[in-house]
């Protein structure tokens, strides 16, 4: 835990560097850069509460990625199972009247229902095909693009829109706001700690973890592959569509076009960057939340454009991606010197 930790504060270190010296190269000031992108996601209590809820898409769908990966299916179906899971939700806040404590958790399961369904798809795909889940995935998610698109033209369109949305929801499903802090930030951690508990602590968890590790390993030692690979398919799109959902329920009240933006996609790519950990997800997270979350300001206060934060993201993922064996070999030879100094003294 604690290499991890080291090696994701180097990594970061390194790619802000190299954004500084690109920025240099552009002529931009870098240290009134990052002053402002920082100032405008974190210090102070409104850039901070919407750098936690813009947070909660990226995480839960990350944690999606980061439980299908280490436990072997490769699930690449979080934008669709984000979008559907959305669908559901919105659907449910159009017709259910029931009161606040009860709509807003059946608006919740809903969504869970809607990924868990788009990715059992998938696996059922699987288990009676044997098609690979990589592919189906991929090609549900442009499915429910257009499935959902068509969704919000038509059956549930809002005829005083000038584009394709929906009416928004009933109003007694909106998350409650404590000040600046939505409360969609606590549905997150309570889903993040569910899976850790899961994933680190039951006998379930610990037979995804081993079948992603050795399948052949766990399949001899009377792992039931088959159960499980349905199982984290589920939960994975679960965690996907609770996403989905809670971009809804959190604001903007109903689904437009667009709604699922680039969540998704930044969600796979922080679990790449996280090697699959479940707290690394989150520190990541949140950290690409900050990013994203500042570069408005940051481009208002010093004329940089918001989209260079993308580039900082892609040199993040590279350094720290790429850098992860060769900083792993440098700590061990760093530790094996100083064993054998301990030695010799």
């Amino acid at each position: 835990m604690q290499r991890k930790l080291i090696s994701g504060i180097v990594g970061i270190l390194i790619a802000l560097l190299i954004g500084a010296l690109i920025m240099l190269f552009q002529g931009y000031n870098p240290l009134q850069t990052y002053a402002a992108l920082f100032n405008f996601s974190l210090f102070g209590l409104y850039p901070l509460a919407t750098t936690l809820r813009n947070s909660v898409p990226l995480i839960l769908t990350g944690l999606s990625a980061s439980v299908a990966f280490a436990s072997g299916p490769i699930n690449l179906g979080q934008p669709g199972q984000l979008l559907m899971g959305a669908l559901f939700a919105t659907v449910g806040g159009l017709y259910l009247d029931l009161p606040a404590f009860l709509l807003i958790p059946v608006l919740i399961l809903l969504s869970m229902l809607g990924g868990a369904l788009w990715s059992g798809i998938a696996a059922l795909l699987r288990k009676w095909f044997n098609m690979d889940e990589f592919i189906t995935t991929l090609m549900l998610n442009m499915i429910a693009d257009f499935f959902t698109y068509w969704a919000i033209s038509y059956p549930f369109f809002d005829r005083n829109a000038y584009s394709p949305m929906t009416p928004q929801i009933n109003t007694k499903a909106w998350l409650p706001i404590w000040g600046e802090f939505n409360s969609n930030v606590i549905v997150m951690i309570l889903a993040f700690v569910v899976i850790y508990f899961v994933f680190n602590r039951l006998t379930a968890g610990y037979e995804w973890r081993i079948t992603g590790q050795n399948s052949l390993f766990s399949r001899l030692g009377g792992v039931k592959i088959d159960k499980n690979y349905v199982t984290v398919m589920l939960v994975t799109g679960a965690l996907a569509g609770l996403a989905g959902g809670l971009v809804v329920m959190a604001g903007p009240h109903r689904f437009l076009k667009g709604l699922g933006a680039n969540y998704a996609w930044d969600g796979v790519m922080i679990a790449v960057v996280a090697n699959n950990g479940l707290i690394g997800t989150l520190l990541y997270g949140l950290f690409f939340s900050a990013l994203q979350t500042g570069s408005l300001g940051m481009e208002l206060i010093t004329a940089v454009p918001k989209e260079f934060i993308q580039v900082i993201q892609a040199i993040t993922v590279l350094v720290i991606v790429a850098g992860r064996g060769y900083l792993d070999i440098f700590l061990d030879k760093t530790l094996a010197r100083r064993k054998a100094r301990e030695r010799t003294t």
